[in-house]
C-alpha cells in the first residue's frame, strides 16, 4: 500500500493523478503547508527538505519499504513500478524524462513565482512582470512542442503530461490568452477530460 503525504498544490496533484492513472491503491495524509505542518518533526523524518509530496510504499523494490520525496522522482518510481506512463528503455524514455525535467526546472519554479506575486505581492511590479513574461515564454515552448505531437513527450500520454497539467490548471493566474497557444489549449482540454485526472485533481481540493 502506498501512503501519500500531500496538499492541494500542483506538485501534490501530480502524484495523486499518477496514482489514479495507474490504479494503485493509496491512503492520503494531509500536510497543511499553510499552517506549517511540513515543519513538524514527524514529516521532517520523511523529507528533510520539508516539502510535499512524499510517498511511502510498503512494497518497494525487492519487497522492501521505501520512502521517496521530490515529485519528479516519485513519478518515475511509480511509472517504473507499474511499467506504464514511461517507456522502459530507449530514446522515448529519455524524451519523456527530458520533458519531465522541463517541468521540474522551468514550469514549476517560474509558474510558482508568478502565482506568489499575483496572489500576495502584486504591488511588486518588476517581479510580477518578470515572472509573468517567463511563464508566457514557457507556454510558447510547450505550444510549439504540442504543435508537433499529441502529448508532451510524443504520441503517448506519460508522466510528462501528468507533471505539467496541474500547473497549467492554474491558468487564471497566468494572464494567458488561449488564442496565442491553441495547441496547449487542445492538450489541456484532452488531459483534463481523463477520469483519473479529474479524480487526482480532487484530492485535498
Amino acid at each position: 500500500m502506498i501512503e501519500l503525504y500531500t496538499w492541494g498544490t500542483p506538485n501534490g496533484r501530480k502524484v495523486s493523478i499518477a496514482l489514479e492513472e495507474l490504479a494503485m491503491p493509496y491512503n492520503v495524509h494531509s500536510v497543511d503547508i499553510m499552517n506549517g505542518s511540513q515543519f513538524a518533526a514527524g514529516f521532517l523524518a520523511l523529507n528533510p527538505n520539508n516539502k510535499i509530496p512524499v510517498i511511502q510504499d510498503s512494497d518497494g523494490p525487492d519487497g522492501r519499504a521505501v520512502t521517496l520525496f521530490e515529485s519528479g522522482a516519485i513519478l518515475v518510481y511509480l511509472a517504473d513500478k507499474a511499467q506504464q506512463l514511461l517507456p522502459e528503455a530507449g530514446i522515448a524514455r529519455y524524451h519523456t524524462i527530458q520533458w519531465l525535467m522541463f517541468q521540474m526546472g522551468g514550469v514549476g519554479p517560474m509558474f510558482g513565482q508568478t502565482h506568489h506575486f499575483r496572489r500576495y505581492a502584486a504591488q511588486e511590479k518588476y517581479s510580477l512582470d518578470r515572472f509573468t513574461a517567463e511563464t508566457h515564454r514557457l507556454y510558447g515552448v510547450l505550444n510549439n512542442r504540442l504543435a508537433q505531437s499529441e502529448f508532451v513527450a510524443g504520441e503517448a500520454y506519460s508522466i510528462a503530461d501528468i507533471a505539467i497539467y496541474p500547473w497549467i490548471a492554474r491558468f487564471e493566474l497566468h494572464q494567458i490568452d488561449w488564442g496565442t497557444v491553441p495547441h496547449v489549449k487542445r492538450w489541456y482540454d484532452a488531459v483534463g477530460a481523463r477520469p483519473a485526472v479529474r479524480r487526482g485533481m480532487k484530492v485535498l481540493a
